[in-house]
């Protein structure tokens, strides 16, 4: 059986986030899979992993939506069958938050609000910390507490008001990315 390939799970898939993304994994160099954006997901579990597999160099980032379907929607079916499958290791979860009537929530290790600080409460779309300690809602999220791996919670990457801009480098995206990386030990196992 050949090595799975590590990845980074981003519950959010609009333009917005594809932007911030993009920018983001440039100023990493890390390879980002811009066709898994969408709202919702559009490409299917098999040709996700196949563009996983090709893609040069790790962790690869991929982005997840539902838009705004409740319960286990069509991102999140991609997520879990991803996670179960033989292609991939999943490094970690960026849980994007939502205001969408229907969110639905999931347990994150730490937040990281849009002035780029971190806090053990959730965060709400805008990046400002929730009321909850430990727990964020969104609309691509419930699935998440099932893969037991860190969870990193965010407001609405590419957006916060203007504070996660890709114009600006994308900030907080680039801080989540990097925070998933080095709580999923992947550095100290790639040296």
């Amino acid at each position: 059986m050949s090595r799975k390939k590590p990845v980074i799970f981003i519950t959010d898939g609009d333009s917005a986030a594809v932007k911030a993304v993009e920018c983001a994994a440039g100023e990493l160099q890390l390879p980002f899979l811009t066709a898994s954006g969408g709202n919702p997901s559009p490409p299917n579990t098999t040709e996700l992993e196949e563009m996983v597999k090709s893609a040069e160099g790790e962790p690869v980032l991929l982005l997840f939506d539902d838009a705004g379907q409740q319960g286990i929607g069509r991102g999140e079916e991609k997520m879990i069958a991803l996670n179960r499958g033989n292609t991939v290791d999943v490094l970690g979860v960026i849980a994007v938050a939502s205001t969408s009537k229907q969110f639905d929530w999931t347990n994150v290790d730490v937040s990281i609000d849009k002035f780029g600080n971190l806090t053990s409460y959730g965060v709400d779309k805008e990046g400002i910390e929730d009321l909850e300690i430990g727990r964020l809602k969104g609309d691509t999220v419930y699935c998440i507490d099932d893969l037991g791996v860190p969870v990193i919670g965010v407001g609405d990457i590419g957006k916060m008001g203007g504070w996660d801009d890709p114009e600006k480098g994308s900030p907080i995206t680039r801080k989540a990315i990097e925070i998933l990386i080095e709580r999923s030990g992947w550095n100290c196992r790639n040296k």
